[in-house]
């Protein structure tokens, strides 16, 4: 990992940081070691903890009086009202992107698609999950909307770890491949009400069929 130029602003330490614990190199309820990133990033303290205020406001840390900072733990009633949350926040976004993505967004979420289906049908789990991301991104990103995209985002990346690594069961994998079909027809159709309802049940099934509360503390 290249280091942080000292002058960025201290978002961007933070930004690593969340990379880190949402790709699990830093585990929920572990210290954050401040000397290790420090030299990592080639930063000094003073941005770090900064980075660490702003994380503890987000949710993603906890601040230890004299202590440091740990990673927050994911509760299943944390992950779950989270979910409740971005169940209604994509919802909005389907809706918006119906209306609003260019030519070129629905262009590059076709080419997620058909990625997708392809490491579905070889099996390739990983990948799979990483194009499902990339295409849930893309349609947040294509309702033209910073603030939910700013919402969705702090959001997403307190669950990824959880929601874009759970082992899938075959039935659950097929159907959401199902859904996924659907969501781009719907965004062909320019259907918003469509899309938002699609995304709104395909969360909420991933969350009951999938083993994403056994993650959780």
């Amino acid at each position: 990992m290249d280091k942080i130029r000292q002058n960025t602003l201290h978002g961007e330490v933070a930004e690593r940081i969340r990379d880190l614990i949402a790709q699990g190199a830093l585990a929920p309820g572990s210290r954050v070691p401040e000397k290790q990133l420090c030299e990592q990033f080639g930063v000094s303290r003073t941005p770090l903890r900064e980075a660490l205020k702003v994380l503890a406001y987000e949710g993603f840390v906890e601040l230890l009086p004299n202590r440091g900072a740990r990673v927050a733990k994911l509760t299943k009633a944390t992950l779950k009202s989270t979910f409740e949350v971005m169940q209604s926040l994509e919802a909005l976004a389907g809706e918006l992107a119906g209306q609003r993505i260019t030519e070129a967004e629905l262009a590059n979420i076709e080419a997620l698609h058909y990625q997708m289906l392809s490491h579905y049908k070889r099996g390739n789990m990983q990948e799979y999950l990483l194009a499902n991301q990339q295409i849930h991104e893309a349609i947040v990103v294509a309702s033209q909307n910073d603030v939910l995209i700013d919402v969705y985002k702090n959001l997403n990346h307190r669950v990824r770890r959880v929601r874009f690594t759970a082992e899938l069961s075959n039935d659950y994998w097929s159907q959401a491949v199902s859904e996924h079909e659907s969501m781009v027809e719907a965004l062909r159709a320019r259907d918003g009400a469509a899309l938002g309802g699609i995304l709104s049940r395909h969360l909420r099934n991933k969350v009951e069929m999938s083993a994403l509360e056994e993650m959780a503390e």
